[in-house]
């Protein structure tokens, strides 16, 4: 039986993940979270981890207080978070926080020797070279929770990848899809939060409407995948049923595919290299009927080019796009909130 720690247990992959955990059988030894005590008091009385974190300082003692009752060792801040992620009970960390403050959990859960499930895409994007190269010189294994990424994956078990030729990236398109650059003008903030098929955190579903998060995800793919960028094509499905494929120098392309449900993605990460019964549906092609295919509009949205350029300049550039995207996020989601 696997233990399992889950950075960010109470947003959308940490709940889900949690839901996985307990359909089969893993143990939760420690979860954390931003700042949601109200959910991490409740997550944590029903399945009794050893360790529970918060982000926040400010919560902490609240937080400890609520949960004096029990045996649980409550930490806080990015420590509390960083001795969660290096626990030597650990067998897998499930990493879903949102934004930069992932990377170093990550980097800590690697140097300790401990395999990672990631679901925190800036931890690639801000620092990949550093982050792959500790986890191959410690051995430990980078398990990806993207649905695309999670599908390349799967397509490559088995193959030799460097009879690659191309990964096939899909993208939804989000929910402004065929928008001019006029009719973006006309859009709301709750507008953006609308995803057409994924039920996502707030600052992912922005990204996807804005087409940052492809290009974030291409970067991603350079680093777990070991490929050039023009290996990398991205294509709109807006069925989401195709999550991404493989094309090999036969012209043979491997495709994953299944209902859009991260609880596959995270399914696949924990339990790997078994797969055991299904968290989700089954896929039924005669219900989707067809599916879509077209090239993505970067005159629209051009900041999958722009994640892209960044890539190319090297250095600090994408820690700098991803930097200004997240301030950029969290006002627009502030603006909603208000």
């Amino acid at each position: 039986m696997k233990r399992v720690s889950i950075l960010g247990s109470t947003g959308s992959i940490g709940t889900q993940s949690i839901e996985v955990c307990e359909k089969h059988g893993l143990e939760i030894i420690a979860i954390a979270a931003h700042s949601s005590i109200d959910m991490l008091e409740e997550q944590a009385r029903k399945y009794r981890p050893k360790y529970v974190g918060i982000f926040r300082d400010d919560k902490y003692e609240e937080l400890k207080k609520r949960l004096s009752d029990t045996d649980i060792t409550v930490l806080c801040g990015m420590e509390g978070l960083c001795r969660i992620a290096s626990l030597e009970e650990n067998d897998i960390v499930l990493n879903s926080v949102v934004g930069m403050v992932g990377l170093l959990p990550t980097l800590t859960a690697i140097n300790a020797g401990k395999d990672v499930a990631l679901a925190n895409k800036e931890t690639l994007v801000a620092g990949g070279t550093l982050v792959t190269s500790l986890a191959k010189e410690k051995g430990v294994k980078i398990y990806p929770v993207d649905s695309e990424h999670s599908a390349i994956f799967q397509c490559l078990q088995g193959n030799n990848p460097k009879q690659v030729n191309k990964i096939i990236l899909t993208a939804s398109g989000g929910p402004f899809y065929g928008y001019s650059y006029e009719q973006l003008k006309n859009v709301t903030k709750a507008d953006a939060l609308k995803h057409p098929n994924w039920d996502m955190g707030n600052k992912i579903t922005i990204d996807s409407a804005t087409l940052m998060n492809k290009g974030f995800e291409v970067i991603e793919a350079v680093h777990l995948f070991n490929v050039r960028p023009d290996q990398i094509e991205v294509l709109v499905h807006r069925e989401s049923i195709m999550h991404s494929a493989v094309e090999y120098i036969d012209n043979s392309v491997i495709a994953q595919m299944s209902v859009p449900d991260m609880r596959l993605c995270v399914h696949y990460a924990l339990t790997h290299p078994d797969r055991t019964e299904a968290v989700v549906p089954q896929l039924d092609l005669t219900k989707v009927g067809k599916m879509t295919f077209a090239k993505p509009d970067t005159y629209t949205f051009p900041l999958l080019d722009l994640a892209k350029s960044a890539f190319f300049a090297g250095g600090a550039c994408p820690a700098l796009v991803n930097a200004a995207d997240e301030i950029a996020v969290e006002a627009e989601i502030a603006l909603l909130a208000g």
